[in-house]
């Protein structure tokens, strides 16, 4: 039986552990896919000022108690959920980049590994709209769910670096992910967190930004625009219009439960999205006036 501070996480998760049986290939993905479609990955508290730490029993109660998280939180209580349920799992020093010819591992993002039935597959809970809705075997290879099309090959190692594992995507907003072989620790993201949710540089601190993943796409939502993916593709997009929307699109499509957010707390969220779409707004002005040379 799993401990009983991951019971609550289950319960978010809509999953019974008695269902779950052995560890298993099936048990595996259907694990991913309820951690995909039930708990969103977030930036709220990072837009806030007040990043929550990526300790994985932290995530774990803060998930149990209806909210998310980034890639530190989400795979990091993700392993930790395996583990207790008997998968054998390895996490990764990753990095994600928006340059498909980078091979660089920045150790900005937590990539996992998992051992089960004889197979290895890589799983990935963390990466909001560009990370497959199942788990995919850790083997070089083309594979295609849903209209996306994802592959994974080989990293080659770089001077003082082992050898690793790229994946790439077809849509999203970054397009390759890579990750070192080497086992790592939760202590060998703590500098890059630190970083990452409070230096004024982030993108994590610049945008605001909730994704969830289902079976036929992703919702995305980046400062005031909401954008769904489908088959690959953007299917549509809007704009929210006003603070009273934002709390029920987070609430609703994304299924965060927001009631520790003071009044104050709702309107400097309010604030940052705002500030966030108008730079968004100058920067297609600006690229539509270059299309147009």
């Amino acid at each position: 039986m799993t401990p009983d501070f991951l019971d609550g996480y289950l319960r978010r998760l809509g999953v019974a552990e008695e269902a779950l049986g052995t560890p298993g290939a099936e048990g595996l993905f259907a694990l991913q896919r309820a951690h995909l479609e039930r708990i969103a990955y977030e930036n709220i508290d990072i837009q806030l000022g007040r990043p929550p730490g990526i300790d994985p029993e932290l995530s774990v109660r803060r998930f149990a108690a209806g909210r998310g998280g980034y890639c530190f939180h989400l795979n990091g209580a993700f392993a930790l959920l395996l583990e207790s349920l008997g998968y054998e799992v390895t996490r990764h020093v990753g990095a994600v980049n928006s340059d498909a010819a980078s091979r660089a591992v920045r150790g900005d993002h937590l990539a996992l590994t998992v051992r089960v039935g004889g197979a290895e597959y890589w799983v990935d809970a963390g990466l909001g709209d560009m990370g497959p809705y199942e788990p995919l075997p850790l083997r070089a290879g083309t594979y295609e769910q849903n209209g996306f099309t994802y592959s994974l090959e080989r990293l080659d190692p770089l001077e003082g670096e082992g050898p690793g594992w790229s994946f790439f995507a077809s849509a999203g907003g970054a397009s390759r992910m890579n990750f070192r072989d080497a086992p790592a620790t939760t202590a060998d993201f703590e500098g890059m967190h630190a970083w990452l949710s409070t230096n004024e540089e982030s993108p994590f601190v610049r945008v605001f930004a909730v994704f969830r993943r289902d079976a036929g796409g992703a919702d995305c939502l980046r400062g005031k625009v909401l954008t769904r993916l489908e088959h690959g593709k953007q299917a549509h997009e809007r704009v929210v219009s006003g603070p009273e929307e934002l709390l029920a699109v987070l609430g609703g499509l994304f299924e965060l439960d927001l009631g520790d957010l003071t009044p104050a707390d709702r309107a400097a969220l309010w604030a940052r999205v705002e500030q966030v779409h108008e730079v968004w707004l100058g920067r297609r002005r600006a690229g539509a006036e270059a299309a147009r040379g």
